[in-house]
């Protein structure tokens, strides 16, 4: 049951709906609170802006005032959690959480039921069983298997139109590295492994020649690849990127070498983010996947409002099995980049 506080909200909602067709939530404030794994990472600052964003029209469709609060997790668990009781102790309606270790989530989840507060998790997904803890625990993000079959798909086309461009060696091996985020993490895990997937089970043969966690960031990255770039030089053909931060990583590393655009291995990543599409269009990044920070930041704004306005989420929200809503990934390419490329001012 959802307390008091929440149940009361919702008669009160229905009552005001009977008294008015239109607009009467003016003197309502819905307060949202949200927890970032941390707030350097180029993907989430940019979903975060989004949602930001979007408030002031959300407002006005609402009818009501949304404030928002974002907080950043600085990648501690620790510190999130503690940002989380804080949520909770001063009564926010909904809280957002884009977890920094997805197995702490039930701990979150059974702290947000004891106060009755929904909570929306987002871009990390906890494990299904935590999910399920309670019916007012809902998931927004994307599916990591997807990113990893689509990010295989760009360097499996490149391949097709043109080996000999990939394979430089001229030995009919793809000899690859490959850039990992966090050591365990389920994104990390399903796209290295569905974008390896996607070539050999279209017959390309693969050869690893070594792999490395740097958690996400760009700095780890970079100085991973000047190290294999000084161990195995121009055997490096492909550099998988679980996301564009560790790719531009790859990328910086490539030309503090000295290595020209031509020169540079195969670099693809995943998340389409600014600086990304940057280099995309530059001709240093081969291929990224669209991770639709502003889709996502739709779906958690309106479910947020679903959930504090005592609405059926269901009804303003395309959920799956109840509990999920899904964004798709789209392949990028300078074929298509137009597409993906901010509006000019």
């Amino acid at each position: 049951m959802l307390k008091r506080r929440y149940a009361a909200a919702l008669a009160a909602v229905f009552l005001i709906a009977a008294l008015t067709a239109c607009g009467g939530r003016e003197d309502r404030t819905i307060r949202v609170g949200v927890a970032l794994y941390r707030q350097d990472d180029t993907f989430i600052t940019s979903l975060a802006q989004s949602l930001q964003q979007m408030v002031p029209e959300e407002e006005q469709v609402q009818g009501v005032k949304i404030n928002l609060n974002v907080v950043d997790g600085r990648g501690s668990q620790t510190v999130q959690n503690e940002q989380v009781d804080q949520f909770l102790d001063r009564g926010y309606d909904v809280i957002c959480v884009n977890i920094v270790d997805r197995t702490a989530a039930a701990v979150i989840i059974d702290k947000a039921q004891a106060a009755g507060v929904p909570v929306v998790f987002f871009n990390r997904e906890p494990v299904e069983e935590d999910l399920n803890r309670w019916e007012y625990a809902y998931y927004v993000g994307t599916r990591a298997d997807e990113a990893g079959r689509i990010e295989g798909g760009l360097v499996l086309d490149a391949w097709r139109a043109e080996p000999s461009a990939l394979d430089r060696s001229g030995d009919g091996i793809l000899q690859y590295v490959m850039l990992e985020g966090e050591p365990g993490h389920q994104d990390a895990l399903l796209r290295t492994e569905h974008s390896v997937r996607t070539l050999t089970a279209a017959g390309v043969p693969m050869e690893k020649l070594s792999n490395h966690a740097a958690d996400w960031q760009r700095g780890p990255a970079r100085l991973r690849m000047q190290r294999w770039l000084e161990e195995l030089g121009d055997a490096i053909e492909v550099v998988f990127a679980n996301n564009d931060d560790m790719a531009l990583g790859a990328i910086d590393a490539c030309l503090d070498a000295g290595l020209e655009k031509e020169e540079m291995p195969f670099i693809v990543g995943v998340d389409a983010t600014a600086p990304a599409l940057k280099a995309l269009e530059e001709g240093t990044l081969q291929g990224t996947v669209f991770n639709d920070a502003p889709g996502q930041a739709r779906g958690i704004l309106n479910l947020s409002c679903a959930l504090a306005l005592g609405q059926d989420p269901e009804d303003t929200n395309l959920l799956e099995n109840g509990k999920y809503i899904w964004l798709e990934h789209i392949a990028v390419t300078r074929q298509n980049l137009e597409e993906f490329l901010p509006e000019e001012p």
